[in-house]
């Protein structure tokens, strides 16, 4: 991989490495269609290299589509959904933390690198937990209603 260094930094310019597969990633966004796309490839990154991402994409799948097959309310419905999706943000986010932790001491343990990575996790497991929590509340009563209306 090739790596070209930017030109000195002046005010208007950060100093950069530049990779081929993100050239002008590191300026500021040119158009709203460009943002998009930067934020499509952190989702696609994190998609691709974390297997708990992927995980929580799944279950928020399941919930949404059993949400409509059992015809809840749209309120529900939302409610499954903003905190699916908050799931996901964190996981997210915690992706963005450790990777930031990771360059920063490179790859090499420090206690407060271990708290910040294990504080990221928690709070991906924290709002996993309400989630499942309120789609069990959500989902359960209808979902044993219908299973117990077969019998």
């Amino acid at each position: 991989m090739s790596q070209k260094v930017s030109p000195p930094p002046t005010a208007n310019r950060l100093p950069t490495l530049v990779t081929k597969e993100r050239e002008f990633s590191w300026q500021v966004a040119t158009n709203l269609l460009i943002s998009f796309k930067y934020a499509w490839a952190g989702i696609s990154y994190g998609f691709q290299t974390q297997r708990n991402f992927r995980i929580h994409v799944g279950v928020c799948v399941v919930a949404i589509a059993l949400s409509l097959f059992l015809r809840l309310s749209p309120v529900e419905i939302s409610i499954i959904a903003i905190t699916s999706g908050l799931v996901l943000t964190l996981e997210l986010l915690n992706t963005a933390l450790e990777s930031l932790v990771d360059l920063t001491v490179k790859q090499t343990y420090h206690d407060l690198a271990k708290i910040a990575k294990d504080c990221a996790a928690g709070a991906v497991l924290v709002s996993a937990l309400v989630s499942l929590l309120v789609g069990s509340t959500l989902l359960l009563p209808p979902l044993v209603a219908l299973i117990m209306s077969a019998f």
